[in-house]
């Protein structure tokens, strides 16, 4: 299955697919210093959460897919150089409304999780 969504996202700052099917994205982000937000070489949560983001996008795999809310909890910090892999995986989906929870990694180190509910709407979030 090849990605129907967010073809354009810049892949250094909210990851590569490295799995895709049905329902279901596995996005992978190697951190950089670009997203550190000290001197100490901590991510900035905004990072992990774009991850899981694109993860749940591709989830639903929708050219008009859109985020409607989002429902986190940061576990565990992030470092500059660390690999997070973010899981997604629709559990619901009404008409146009679909649930998709997310889980974010570091190896087997939990970093976050959540619930996001997106929306395919029926023309681009821009044509108004």
């Amino acid at each position: 299955m090849q990605p129907n969504t967010h073809l354009d996202i810049d892949q250094t700052l909210c990851g590569e697919p490295i799995e895709l099917a049905d329902g279901r994205a596995v996005v992978r982000m190697t951190t950089t210093p670009s997203m550190v937000a000290d001197a100490r070489g901590l991510v900035h949560g905004g990072f992990v959460f774009g991850l899981a983001d694109y993860a749940a996008m591709l989830a639903v795999n929708d050219p008009l897919v859109v985020l409607g809310a989002a429902e986190v909890r940061f576990v565990a910090p992030v470092a500059v150089g660390e690999v997070v892999v973010a899981e997604a995986e629709r559990r619901e989906q009404k008409g146009k409304k679909h649930v998709v929870a997310v889980r974010a990694r570091v190896g087997e180190r939990e970093v976050m999780t959540g619930t996001l509910t997106t929306f395919v709407l029926e023309k681009h979030v821009l044509d108004g």
